[in-house]
């Protein structure tokens, strides 16, 4: 099928509302810092969604609003056709976004002091949440093996008897290190869960993003019983770049589990979804699936422009081989530099304003993540920026 869809072209988002491009003295970093951090494409919105919202602004009503059935059927023929996951249309309940979720289902289901396991480096709001809520966070580690991260098993099942974890949160695909886990890691995993009675909360918000020879598998269907125990957290807002309009599907098939997560989402005076959202989603779920296959043979070609640049260019540069997601995880430890001395090249000479690795914990020292869901030209220029940042 011929791609009619155009992502080589170049948009001025600034003075746009835009956290990436606009944030720029509150984040303290130089205004001409080229922003490949926060996972924002720099690609419109497919189309459908244009049209989709366009025909709902012109109607001229944006009161309270609640999904009907048409909106469910869709999210469930989504899962059902590209995961063959099915579900039931009471288990999704609509959120304002995947890491109020987390935080919710954090005050449903434990404690203060109780425990709850992450796999660093990770997706830092895991952090925060744990630690903001006075949650004991504990880490199993990620190990960096033969070019790739691998899960510790006998770690992650000692960690959870030695702390009484209550909760786990499954970071799949994997963000900073771009691993989509095989079903046979999500099965150790789940077993372990299962034997020590650990609630889980899988992030799946990327699950759309993985390159060829890789396929995503949720969670909870790798082994029975593990529905009666996930919170698996999904949205159109990667997939789609629909971020700003705060929509999630957080599905939770146990109805025991169900009831408390929104019994705690109503009492921190959450209620209806923005209309916005729920048409975005509904649009791209119905016909955005074009747009999708386009934009992942994109994300192909800049990964493979990526790779050939650093080989060429910088070929000290340690480029995590991605599996999923349009997130880039780069060492630069062979540089010679501190990690401190990295992110200052990096900012000051490259002018590139990145997530340092640092903020997924401290194993990501001496890394960076790179945003590559934009036109190739800005591509381009981001990994000239990085050379020139080491050129000396």
């Amino acid at each position: 099928m011929k791609n009619t869809f155009d992502f080589d072209k170049v948009y001025d988002r600034r003075h746009s509302f835009s956290i990436k491009y606009d944030a720029w003295k509150d984040a303290g970093v130089p205004e001409d810092a080229l922003p490949m951090w926060v996972a924002d494409m720099d690609f419109p919105s497919p189309p459908c969604v244009q049209e989709a919202l366009k025909d709902r602004s012109q109607s001229g009503f944006f009161g309270y609003s609640s999904a009907d059935e048409s909106y469910y059927s869709t999210v469930k023929k989504w899962f059902r056709e590209r995961f063959s996951y099915t579900v039931e249309s009471e288990e999704i309940l609509l959120a304002p976004g995947i890491v109020l979720a987390i935080y919710i289902a954090i005050k449903a289901f434990t404690s203060e002091g109780d425990g709850i396991l992450i796999q660093r480096p990770v997706y830092y709001p895991f952090s925060n949440a744990i630690i903001g809520l006075q949650r004991k966070l504990v880490n199993n580690p990620l190990v960096f093996k033969n070019g790739k991260y691998e899960i510790d098993f006998e770690d992650f099942e000692r960690k959870i008897v030695e702390n009484q974890v209550k909760f786990f949160i499954l970071c799949s695909p994997h963000n900073p290190v771009g691993r989509v886990w095989k079903k046979d890691e999500l099965e150790r995993m789940a077993d372990i869960c299962i034997s020590h009675d650990v609630l889980i909360i899988s992030d799946e918000i990327h699950a759309d993003f993985t390159y060829p020879g890789y396929s995503h598998v949720m969670f909870p269907s790798v082994r029975e019983g593990l529905r009666d125990r996930t919170i698996i957290c999904t949205a159109p807002s990667k997939t789609f770049n629909l971020a700003g309009l705060q929509i999630s599907n957080i599905i939770i098939s146990n109805p025991e589990l169900r009831g408390k997560y929104k019994e705690v989402f109503h009492l921190d005076g959450h209620s209806e979804s923005g209309i916005m959202g729920i048409v975005a989603c509904k649009a791209a779920y119905e016909k955005g699936g074009e747009w999708l296959s386009a934009l992942l043979e994109y994300l192909k070609g800049n990964l493979d422009w990526i790779r050939d640049f650093l080989k060429k260019e910088l070929p000290w540069a340690e480029l995590v081989e991605p599996e999923g997601t349009y997130l880039v995880w780069i060492s630069f430890e062979k540089s010679g530099f501190s990690d401190e001395e990295i992110k200052k090249r990096l900012l000051e000479k490259g002018r590139l304003w990145l997530d340092e690795g640092t903020m997924f914990g401290p194993e990501g020292a001496y890394y960076q993540r790179f945003n590559i869901a934009a036109p190739r030209t800005l591509i381009e220029d981001a990994f000239r920026r990085v050379v020139k940042a080491f050129q000396d």
